[in-house]
């Protein structure tokens, strides 16, 4: 039988028909065309060689996805008490004073002019929760396929 199909289309097929998405009629056809054409029948072959799709997929432990979801539960608490922490910190050292007098706002500066050691230690303090916030966030956010 004589396939009046151009080549470039049966090498446009091929990927399809490796991994195995190809309808049966696209298989067929691919097939006819590469009893046909040596070249194009040593490309499949080379393809399926190079190809992960028969590949057996690796042994996971069967405890794995509890160990998983384990540690996500503790990263999600971690999260949770380094925001509330950072937002404690960065809070004291924004701390201000007002004073008012006959109703009028007399006084209002922050209590950085009075504690400055501290204000750096809260700042500090602040800074370290707010970046390992953010990378947990980050790492809990990822994808690994």
């Amino acid at each position: 039988m004589k396939i009046d199909v151009e080549r470039e289309v049966i090498l446009d097929l091929l990927p399809v028909y490796i991994s195995g998405e190809a309808s049966p009629a696209t298989c067929t056809l691919v097939e006819e065309y590469a009893r046909q054409d040596t070249e194009v029948a040593h490309r499949i072959q080379a393809l399926r060689a190079d190809s992960l799709v028969g590949a057996p997929l690796p042994e996971l432990p069967p405890e794995l996805e509890l160990r998983t979801l384990y540690r996500t539960r503790r990263l999600l608490v971690l999260q949770r008490w380094l925001f509330g922490f950072a937002i404690c910190f960065t809070a004291i050292s924004l701390s201000s004073r007002l004073s008012f007098r006959e109703g009028r706002l007399r006084e209002f500066h922050f209590l950085i002019q009075d504690y400055p050691v501290q204000f750096g230690i809260f700042v500090g303090l602040a800074l370290i929760c707010w970046i390992a916030y953010f990378l947990i966030r980050r790492r809990l956010r990822t994808t690994s396929v």
